[in-house]
């Protein structure tokens, strides 16, 4: 089956739409799934965009990767599923990012919703580099990213996103997103940690405000959204347009409407997640880690998660759900189980 006809046959039973809607580039009260490395591929936003989010990203995609081999885009390329598709770059060099700009935009056409430059990735072997997170330190380099960004895709918006700052307890979140949105960028993402923080510790919030108060564009909320009413309240409590998603999507692409699943609708729901990675040409293995967050919380969740770390087929996952399914004989019980 396609990704198409996947999410036409079993969306419904998790809850989910088969009907995804397209980006209309507003970004005023929307919630977004975030880039996430390892994560966010094809499969991964279409469970996201049938479960209700304005927007979905791919994974963190580096440019040195686009210039210099052809594997890198297979994270650029949307399935034919997908109405659109943001996608996020990385890098230090301004040239490749005008290069890979324009690539993208051409290759992507009218389905690139946007290009985000990643200057948030806290991870050493990122930030070695100069990338990532390191570009706090240069805000005049990162200026420069984004007007060659602007330059290689004329048509296409381009956002950062950023932290609060490289070290703990120096903030530079607002008069850095001065700076983007002085070289052009069209919105600012901002997770509330240092990037010394990695993800540990408290998001502070407070920086969303403070950021929102320095520029004129919108200002994406990011860090510790890990629930539907999470992601209300930074709409409510800060000066953010929009919310994005990441950890909080984990086994739960109900995160953006709010729905709260039965256990029948997780179960169906890692179904069609298993089918959509085979659909769209994933490593299934990948569904390993999904079995862990769609069964967290319910009885045996550990039995069923060790269960399928021996699976390697489509169809020895979906053994496992039905058996979960039998054992959990959720056909006769309206109990539901709440994610986070």
């Amino acid at each position: 089956m396609t990704a198409a006809e996947v999410l036409t046959e079993l969306a419904p039973a998790a809850a989910l739409s088969p009907n995804l809607t397209s980006w209309d580039g507003n970004l005023s009260g929307k919630l977004l799934m975030a880039p996430m490395a390892g994560v966010s591929d094809a499969a991964y936003r279409l469970m996201a965009r049938a479960g209700g989010a304005a927007l979905a990203y791919s994974e963190m995609v580096s440019c040195a990767g686009l210039h210099y081999g052809e594997k890198s885009w297979e994270l650029v390329d949307p399935d034919p599923a997908e109405p659109d598709i943001a996608v996020q770059l990385f890098g230090s060099r301004p040239e490749l990012f005008r290069e890979s700009a324009e690539r993208v935009s051409a290759r992507l056409g009218e389905r690139l919703a946007l290009i985000d430059i990643n200057m948030a990735c806290p991870v050493p072997k990122v930030t070695k580099k100069g990338e990532g997170s390191a570009l706090l330190e240069s805000p005049g380099l990162a200026a420069d990213i984004v007007r060659a960004c602007r330059e290689g895709a004329p048509n296409a918006a381009v956002t950062v996103k950023i932290r609060r700052g490289r070290s703990m307890g120096k903030e530079v979140a607002p008069e850095f997103a001065r700076a983007m949105e002085d070289a052009g960028a069209s919105a600012i993402a901002v997770h509330g940690r240092f990037a010394t923080q990695m993800y540990h510790g408290e998001a502070d919030w407070g920086v969303i405000d403070r950021v929102a108060d320095a520029v004129s564009v919108p200002v994406i909320a990011s860090g510790d959204v890990l629930s539907h009413e999470a992601a209300l309240r930074a709409l409510s409590q800060t000066g953010a347009s929009a919310v994005m998603v990441a950890r909080g999507t984990y086994g739960n692409p109900w995160v953006f409407s709010g729905h709260e699943p039965s256990a029948a609708e997780r179960i169906a729901a890692f179904e069609c997640h298993v089918r959509l990675l085979e659909a769209t040409g994933a490593h299934l293995k990948r569904a390993r880690s999904l079995a862990g967050w769609y069964f967290k919380g319910m009885p045996d969740a550990a039995r069923w998660r060790n269960a399928a770390m021996s699976c390697t087929t489509a169809e020895e996952f979906l053994a496992v759900a039905a058996e979960v399914r039998r054992a959990q004989s959720v056909q006769n019980s309206p109990g539901t189980y709440r994610t986070c």
